[in-house]
Parts: C-alpha cells; structure tokens; sequence
C-alpha cells in the first residue's frame, strides 16, 4: 500500500497549519512548525500568490493529510458525501472522522492517527469483538473498540492508558480507560470537530 515517507513535520509547513501528525513531539517545543511556520523549500520565505483554485487544493491536500488519505480514497469518500443527503461537506468530515484509526486516536487509545494505523495494521484492536486490522474500516454509532486483552498487558499500553487518561474526550464517544475501550456513541456535529478545515472549499474544488 502507498503512503508518504518522507517528514511529516513538512506537511504541516506547508499546509501553514499544525496537523499534529507526530503526535508528543507536536505539543513540544521541538515542534518543526512553532520554530519555522513558513512553507518548507528554497522560496518557503517568499511571498506568495494563491489562486481561489490553490486554497481549494490546499484545502483538499490539509484534509488529507490530516486524515492520511490518499488521493483517490479521498474522491471516493467525497462521492459518498455528495450522494448522500445533507451538507456535502460536513457529511465528508463525518466519513473522515468514523475511520477506526481516527476513532482509536480519538479515545486516547493511540498518540497519533500514524501511530493508530500502525497498532491497528499489527492487530492490536477490537471492533464489536472482533480482530480488525484494516485502518479505513468505517465504524457507526453503538460500536465498541477496545485494546485485545493479550496486548493490553505490555508496557507499551499501559504507558499509553496513562497517556490516554491525561487526555480530554469528545462528547460523542464513551472511554473506558480502566478496560482500555471505547463506544461510539452517535455521529458528531460539524460544531463538535475541532479540524481546522474549511470544508467547503473541498467541496467547490470537486464541483470544477
């Protein structure tokens, strides 16, 4: 499967927006865009232009990078909004959002979105009570992930619990730090997401 290799502190340069990618390190002081908030390269400093086309692409590539999606998995979760009923982009935002690994960060039971598709692809999860390894799997409300019980028991989770417990939770999900699980309890609201998207331009962008 492709995926991007190179650093990830260059996405957030670039997208001029701290897409906490790297989970500690981007709360820190070691934090690539609190020391140098310009676009990375040679003309990073310069002044720059941007067309209504480039803040619609710009858009576009900060939600995906955001997320960790791909190109053309994103124009099939954005054709799956637009078919259904409702604002095309909020409903975008709510497909992104009940990706299991953004679940898992969201509980607090991973560092980082990179991080949860890692521990997930190694089978460290459980969906309804059953192994998934597959980062993109959609959940829906009433669904419950938890950490498998052989796993909870290594050092590495139980730094993390601790980790997790430091952490604040969204209204639209249940935690249970004790037995490092979860409940999806409903879809969010376009006011409970904290992104710093504007989804409507994705939207004009795909409507060209």
């Amino acid at each position: 499967m492709a995926r991007y290799k190179d650093a990830s502190c260059r996405l957030c340069r670039r997208e001029g927006a701290k897409l906490y990618l790297k989970g500690d390190r981007c709360y820190s002081e070691k934090c690539a865009f609190g020391r140098k908030g310009y676009p990375p390269g040679a003309h990073g400093q310069g002044r720059q232009k941007i067309s209504e086309y480039g803040m619609q692409l710009r858009e576009k590539q900060k939600a995906r990078r955001i997320y960790g999606v791909l190109e053309r998995q994103f124009k099939r979760y954005f054709e799956e909004a637009d078919r259904r009923k409702g604002i095309t982009g909020e409903i975008l935002l709510q497909i992104l959002e009940s990706r299991l690994d953004n679940i898992i960060y969201r509980m607090g039971l991973a560092r980082s979105r990179t991080d949860a598709r890692q521990l997930i692809r190694h089978g460290h999860y459980l969906v309804n009570g059953r192994k998934v390894n597959i980062p993109s799997y959609l959940t829906r409300p009433g669904d419950l992930v938890a950490v498998r019980e052989k796993s909870k028991n290594s050092p590495f989770f139980k730094e993390l619990a601790e980790w997790g417990a430091a952490q604040g939770t969204v209204n639209w999900l249940e935690v249970d730090r004790d037995n490092m699980s979860g409940k999806v309890i409903r879809v969010p609201s376009r006011e409970e997401l904290d992104v710093p998207i504007s989804e409507h331009l994705i939207v004009e962008l795909y409507s060209r």
